[in-house]
């Protein structure tokens, strides 16, 4: 069941603090119905880490409600790029090279969609993304070799570190590359998020409850 009060909640303050950030509900794992919910409470973006369970979740909601912003949250395979792209409208977690160039090939596809580079600001070997001594040539790379325009940057805090060490990493990696956007914050970290004023924050446990 989606919390309508919390999403209205969270939405209330961002426009009392005139804050821009966007709200990305994160559906994954949650049913149909749930999505729904959400749409008829003003909901318009939702993410998803997984092609095919978005493809069988969205692809008539989207049909019907052409408004709807879909993102991809979660890792993507190569395989899954060319469906992918028809698919959603943003995608937070570009973090390799061979993503990079499967990307590259359906680049009509990509008119008017958004790119943002995952960093592994934590160098973890359990999460992807970029580490952030690497980003600024990954960047050239993406942009001179690639020809693909990335509009922000991305990370998930190692989940025993202080999110407030990690957000200041991306951003300073953002401000010396002359990127604009983050993408930033979930149910756990947001309001922390919040104060670095990201284009976007992910919220699924908050907004949707537990995973089924």
């Amino acid at each position: 069941m989606f919390n309508i009060e919390k999403y209205n909640e969270i939405k209330d303050f961002l426009k009392k603090t005139k804050n821009l950030t966007k709200i990305v509900a994160i559906s994954k794992n949650h049913p149909q119905e749930s999505v729904l919910e959400a749409i008829d409470a003003g909901v318009s973006i939702f993410g998803e880490n997984r092609v095919q369970e978005a493809l069988e979740k969205f692809r008539v909601i989207k049909e019907n409600n052409p408004k709807i912003e879909l993102h991809l949250t979660g890792p993507l395979q190569s395989n899954k790029v060319k469906i992918a792209v028809t698919l959603f409208d943003v995608f937070h977690t570009l973090d390799r090279e061979k993503i990079a160039r499967e990307f590259s090939k359906h680049k009509d596809l990509l008119v008017n969609k958004k790119i943002f580079l995952q960093i592994n600001t934590g160098k973890e070997k359990t999460k992807s993304g970029i580490f952030p001594e690497d980003t600024k040539d990954f960047l050239f790379f993406l942009k001179n070799e690639m020809k693909l325009s990335i509009h922000g940057l991305m990370c998930i805090p190692p989940v025993n570190d202080d999110p407030i060490y990690h957000f200041s990493k991306l951003k300073l990696l953002a401000d010396e590359n002359k990127i604009d956007e983050l993408s930033i914050g979930m149910s756990d970290d947001y309001e922390i998020a919040l104060k670095f004023n990201p284009t976007y924050i992910r919220l699924g446990t908050i907004l949707f409850g537990n995973r089924l």
